[in-house]
């Protein structure tokens, strides 16, 4: 009997040694997707602060030297300007420079560019990416414009390869993310836009050319003028609006494809509100920065026309949307209600710098 007692015993013994418990392994797990969760929120928080501005006239001569392949110009003394490395800057640098600059900013700041992005914590990210794409299009507007405008003397006028190719690489889904990724293709445009700096600022060639006159600006604010005016509204019906159609208004004879109502309810799907306020956020960040390079460029025509001081007053209108926001969260108030409505704030400076665009485009045609 005690030598079965005791085999039975072994038995139990082998039966223990057999059933391993794995329950201790879920605590290390735990703690580790903690951690990676403390990581992805601190980064998505990092990652979603907004570039500084930056100084038009140091990002020119620092793309000059850089497309030259001289060394960028230093500050010898700590505050004081950096030494030039162009005396002079020629016509058009500036708004090329600015415009890599911009270009080079979705590349490189924090994160990176967000928008293609497929995992966290990018991917779980709306604010930042929707800034970057309100300054990719500013930045492709601007391209199509020196290849269409600014870099051509008349209509039949030869259009500049090098732009040419930068503006098809810029216009690649802004969400692809695999063969080939939109960032290689920006960066790829941002090559192609300093090819254009160089020759445009090299006297000894003469395939490149910026041409500063009133016609050329006026194009350009009027594709601006549009692109605010969209914003303005889709801002605007944050809260909701009744609008007539005012399509055909002003010409008896104008006819329309389809037929339409005579009023109509507007209002932004609330999940949309902060992405449109964000996009009008980065358009205007964009646009302060080539208004300022444009100001340089066609500071002739703009002093003929008795018109730095409209252009000084949309910049201001439009450094007035980067004010630092009080709130973690995009409030959506009903309009004179109890609380605050942020996208009816920002559609106040946006619109007011429209109409003093349209404004500025006028007096440029008739002054």
């Amino acid at each position: 009997m005690a030598l079965f007692g005791k085999g039975s015993k072994r038995g139990a013994n082998r039966d223990v040694l057999e059933t391993p418990q794995y329950g201790w392994i879920w605590k290390p797990l735990i703690g580790l997707f903690v951690i990676y969760l403390l990581v992805c929120v601190g980064l998505g928080i990092y990652w979603s602060s907004e570039p500084d501005e930056f100084n038009i006239d140091q990002a020119t001569r620092t793309e000059l030297a850089r497309v030259h392949g001289l060394a960028a110009p230093v500050a010898k003394v700590e505050g004081e300007e950096p030494a030039p490395a162009f005396e002079t800057l020629p016509t058009g640098t500036a708004t090329v420079a600015t415009l890599m600059k911009l270009n080079d900013t979705l590349l490189h700041k924090p994160g990176g560019y967000l928008k293609n992005d497929v995992a966290p914590p990018g991917l779980m990210l709306d604010n930042m990416p929707n800034w970057e794409y309100g300054v990719l299009v500013q930045v492709r507007d601007m391209t199509r414009e020196l290849r269409k405008e600014f870099s051509r003397s008349q209509s039949q006028s030869s259009d500049d390869k090098a732009l040419g190719k930068a503006e098809s690489l810029l216009f690649i889904d802004a969400n692809a993310w695999m063969l080939p990724e939109a960032e290689h293709e920006y960066a790829d445009a941002n090559r192609e836009l300093g090819d254009y700096l160089k020759r445009l600022s090299d006297d000894t060639q003469n395939n490149g050319q910026f041409y500063a006159r009133a016609d050329n600006l006026v194009a350009w604010l009027s594709d601006v003028e549009n692109r605010l005016g969209s914003l303005s509204q889709r801002l605007s019906a944050s809260v909701g609006k009744s609008q007539l159609n005012l399509s055909l208004a002003g010409d008896k004879s104008a006819t329309s494809a389809k037929s339409t109502q005579a009023e109509e309810e507007i209002k932004t799907p609330w999940l949309e509100i902060d992405d449109v306020f964000y996009q009008a956020r980065g358009t205007s960040w964009a646009l302060i920065h080539l208004l300022k390079a444009v100001r340089h460029d066609f500071q002739g025509v703009l002093e003929d026309k008795n018109a730095l001081t409209s252009i000084d007053q949309i910049i201001r209108e439009l450094e007035a949307t980067q004010t630092d926001i009080g709130s973690p969260i995009i409030l959506n108030g009903s309009g004179f209600g109890f609380f605050a409505n942020h996208s009816l704030v920002m559609a106040n400076y946006v619109a007011r710098a429209n109409s003093a665009i349209s404004d500025l485009r006028s007096l440029l045609e008739k002054g």
